[in-house]
This record gives structure tokens, sequence and C-alpha cells, in this order.
């Protein structure tokens, strides 16, 4: 059996990264405790699987869902950790037009759940210090490399934690709010896709997007709390 599902989850050591703002030129250091971040992004049929639906226009099992919303991704991480005999991480509102901000997150809740946008950071650079993890060539789906299409989820090489796509092919949805002076709720994506140039396929690089807005380079994986 392939195990490229999307819920196989790698342990991350706890650590320290540096988060920086462009617009404010602000710098900041996040401590992380001990958690668990999926080896891949969500594939199509595990996405399928629990939601019934195959959002986005290119099909296949082992290709990274994409086309879904932040909202998407929180709803999905809920009913997935219902049926793991998790408890779920968000409390979601029932009204379906209440904006992003209503959601609550659990942190005591052993669900799955997007990761933080430090812990996205932590994990992608595994100890490095530099961009990238290594040659982007050999570890991400990228403009220079992907003849414009994605493409099923571990075909690179992964970095040192076993995390594979970290950089390019989808962009991840992360937790956090981008900038909720300017942009007000839209939450923040990490990692670079596959229509992305090299500059975009960093591990500081950030990009944002409403929470109900369903884009072709955009998928997400989760991330879990490990208890102690």
């Amino acid at each position: 059996m392939d195990a490229r599902t999307g819920n196989e989850m790698v342990d991350i050591p706890p650590g320290r990264v540096t988060l920086s703002d462009r617009r404010t030129r602000r710098s900041w250091q996040v401590e992380l405790a001990p958690y668990q971040l999926a080896a891949f992004p969500v594939t199509q049929a595990l996405y399928a699987q629990i939601s019934g639906r195959r959002p986005g226009a290119a099909h296949g099992d082992h290709l990274p869902v994409e086309c879904v919303s932040w909202w998407d991704a929180v709803r999905f991480c809920n009913a997935l950790s219902r049926r793991d005999g998790f408890t779920p991480a968000y409390r979601i509102p029932a009204d379906i037009s209440a904006d992003a901000e209503s959601i609550g997150w659990d942190a005591s809740a052993d669900g799955y759940r997007l990761p933080s946008e430090a812990e996205w950071e932590h994990a992608c650079r595994a100890g490095t210090t530099g961009p990238r993890y290594g040659d982007l060539d050999e570890i991400a789906w990228y403009r220079g490399n992907s003849l414009d299409r994605i493409h099923e989820v571990g075909g690179k090489r992964p970095n040192a934690w076993g995390l594979h796509d970290m950089l390019g092919n989808v962009w991840d949805w992360c937790w956090d709010v981008y900038d909720a002076e300017v942009y007000g709720t839209y939450r923040v994506l990490r990692g670079g896709g596959w229509f992305d140039e090299h500059w975009s396929c960093r591990a500081s690089a950030r990009r944002r997007s409403h929470p109900t807005f369903q884009v072709d380079d955009v998928g997400f994986r989760m991330a879990r709390s490990v208890r102690r």
C-alpha cells in the first residue's frame, strides 16, 4: 500500500524560529514545543475519502489537493480527527456566514490542525539556516522544472526530518493571520508552488490569501499537538 496520503505524521523537535514582517520591518522569536507535522501535503485521495469532494482541475490520488480554502482545510482537519478518534482542534460556528475570526483553536486538543506559521518554518528548515534545505531542483517542483503542472507528492528529496514538498508544488495554508491591520482576516501561506519562480520557494517566503479563496496552487498539510 502506498503511504503517501497526507496524514503520515513526523515528530518535530522543539526549537526556536525567528519570524519577520516586511511591511513593519519587525522581527520576533517564537519558542516551539514538540509537535507533529505531516510528511506530505494532504492528497486528493485522502481529501475525497473524508469530504466526498475532489476540487481542482488536475486529478490523481497522489496529487496534493488544491483549490481548497482555509475554511475547507480546518473543516477537513476536524472531520479527519473525528474519524481517527482524536479530539477536534477547532470550534467552528454553525453559522456558515461567520468569518474566520469566529473559529477557536483548542490548543489542548490532540486532533489534526493547520500548523502555525512558526511551526511551518521550523519544520521546513529542519535545522538549516539558509533560504532552502537543499538544491531547489532536487527538493521542489517550481516554475523552472514543473512543466507548468502540479506533481504527485513525495517525488522530490525530503528535508533532514523526512518532510516532502515543504517547498514548491503547492503552498500550505497556516493558522496565522497575515497582517490584521492591513489585510484583515487574510491568512498566511508558506512554501511556494509549482508555478512560482525560485525566489518564492524559500523557507522564509510568505504569501497571503483570504480564507474563503480557492486557488489552484494552494493546498495544506496537517499538524498535531503532542501531549506531554
